[in-house]
């Protein structure tokens, strides 16, 4: 028996932010980041807010929130007396948020529940909507996935004026995360149909709208519809989990600091050839996740009459797309140091073997196996 459902609230489209004018009364505890603070973004949230409620802003987020961001969040939250919890920024601050908010209830002396609103700013991570966190510590260098619906926002506000002033390269590496999780939902061995019609939708309106947001990011019809493909994707993966490519770029990510999405980009044509057995040569057998990449190829204008064949052509439309971003296509043109590869990549894949993702990739690599992709995407 599978269950599906949708806990989170969806508040999107244009005059979102007039809903929080609704909220009374309440003591609201802010996560956000130093950059939405100084640039007064920020205050297009708390204009809604301050009028009927106290605020609290804590504003020490940076990317790859740690254990200790989050403790230091905890005793923040605590000392003010939070009854509510808004996140707004990108993937940190509320991955952040959702850290404190399942912690501080396992503290709490009794059964109190912090609500969690999710404000995204960029267009990518889909946390908004998902029972997913990432945690660092950073003394191991290590990732720690949060998976509990715990820890799931009781509403995600999407307003595109949020994002109209992302620059681009974040506008890209956010847009190639969702693509990410459309392409990992769909070959998840949990697949099922409906996430199976969440993901597909959302490859489309990537291919569709991610490359004109990159060239404008005015384009508000673009912006929108980005942020709304960043959604869909989430509720995909929310229901069946990713696969090996979050499972190597959180392990990656932790070593080198490389924007999530770009990591998960370089990786990705590596992980689609793996995952179709490519090096099997086109006229063998397609398995399960060539045939379902097939399908997504065709979803988007590719012929096929050949599944490996159109699996391959997929990746080369991928890549093309990747230049046009202006996406470095390697580790070695990124600028990571061959050293530091070196000296990394054992305990890098080790790490990603163990990642949560990675259980339910549709082939199970060996560490060998992970150490070739990872050769494969350096150079």
């Amino acid at each position: 028996m599978e269950k599906i459902q949708f806990k989170t609230q969806i508040w999107t489209g244009d005059g979102s932010l007039a809903g929080l004018n609704k909220i009374n009364d309440q003591r609201i505890f802010v996560v956000t980041d130093p950059f939405m603070v100084k640039s007064g973004n920020l205050d297009q949230i708390t204009d809604h807010l301050k009028s009927n409620n106290k605020i609290e802003i804590f504003s020490d987020i940076h990317p790859d929130p740690s254990i200790s961001t989050i403790v230091e969040g905890i005793e923040a939250l605590q000392k003010f007396g939070a009854t509510l919890l808004v996140a707004v920024g990108g993937g940190s601050a509320i991955d952040a948020s959702k850290g404190m908010k399942y912690f501080a209830k396992q503290m709490a002396k009794d059964d109190q529940t912090l609500d969690l609103i999710a404000i995204p700013t960029t267009s990518g991570t889909g946390s908004e909507v998902t029972n997913f966190a990432v945690i660092t510590n950073t003394d191991k260098g290590i990732k720690y996935p949060l998976v509990t619906d715990d820890i799931l926002p009781k509403i995600a506000l999407l307003d595109p004026e949020l994002v109209a002033s992302a620059p681009q390269n974040i506008t890209v590496d956010t847009g190639m995360d969702v693509l990410t999780h459309c392409l990992e939902a769909y070959v998840s061995t949990d697949a099922n149909d409906f996430s199976d019609a969440l993901a597909e939708k959302g490859f489309q309106m990537v291919f569709k709208y991610l490359e004109r947001v990159s060239k404008d990011g005015k384009d508000m019809e673009a912006r929108q519809k980005m942020h709304d493909a960043s959604r869909i994707a989430g509720m995909a993966f929310n229901l069946v989990n990713l696969g090996l490519n979050h499972g190597i770029a959180h392990a990656a990510g932790a070593q080198y600091h490389i924007a999530h999405g770009r990591l998960n980009t370089i990786l990705m044509p590596q992980i689609i050839a793996f995952n179709s057995e490519l090096d099997k040569g086109i006229m063998e057998q397609p398995n399960r996740a060539a045939t379902k990449y097939a399908n997504l190829a065709r979803l988007i204008g590719i012929p096929v009459n050949n599944p490996k064949i159109a699996v391959k052509r997929l990746i080369t439309t991928i890549v093309q797309l990747r230049k046009r971003l202006k996406m470095p296509a390697s580790f070695a043109e990124y600028g990571l140091d061959r050293q530091k590869f070196d000296e990394t990549k054992n305990e890098i894949s080790a790490a990603a073997l163990k990642d949560g993702t990675t259980v339910t990739n549709p082939r199970k690599p060996s560490q060998e196996q992970v150490l070739d992709i990872l050769e494969k995407s350096y150079s």
